[in-house]
């Protein structure tokens, strides 16, 4: 019986880069670094939760054709693809100190009908919710969608 999600992946068009801003600026933590011959096989995750991991994978890694390495690079860097929503229990005070390291929002923080949510593009152009939850999860419907 599948018991929880493992593993994400995170594209990349420059993994060095990726790894440093997802360490350096959100503050995750290196799983898995391995040198397997050509490919790096690295993992970073929030610190606190073991349990799931991201995969910073190269957009013209191993498994790609060309063809497909060239559309999921344009997809990234145009930012079309979501990277994940990040939970927080401050999101005002995480935006501010992510915006003073670099971190580029497109949306500050914002009420929304689930909680306090900001959005921002990480360094491959990709964007990520950074949301603080309703207390009680409730939605507040008078709350805009965005």
């Amino acid at each position: 019986m599948i018991k929880a999600l493992a593993l994400v992946t995170i594209w990349s068009t420059d993994q060095a880069r990726t790894v440093a801003f997802c360490t350096e600026k959100l503050g995750f933590e290196i799983r898995t670094d391995i040198d397997m011959g050509g490919t790096r096989w690295v993992t970073v995750g929030v610190p606190g939760q073991d349990e799931l991991q991201m995969a910073i994978m190269r957009t013209d890694g191993p498994g790609m054709d060309p063809d497909s390495a060239d559309a999921l690079t344009t997809l990234v860097t145009k930012g079309v693809l979501g990277a994940g929503a990040l939970h927080t229990d401050d999101c005002h005070g995480d935006y501010k100190q992510l915006r003073d390291k670099g971190v580029e929002f497109v949306q500050e923080p914002q009420d929304r009908p689930y909680g306090i949510e900001a959005i921002f593009r990480d360094d491959n152009g990709s964007w990520w919710s950074l949301t603080q939850t309703r207390e009680g999860g409730e939605l507040d419907m008078d709350k805009p969608w965005g």
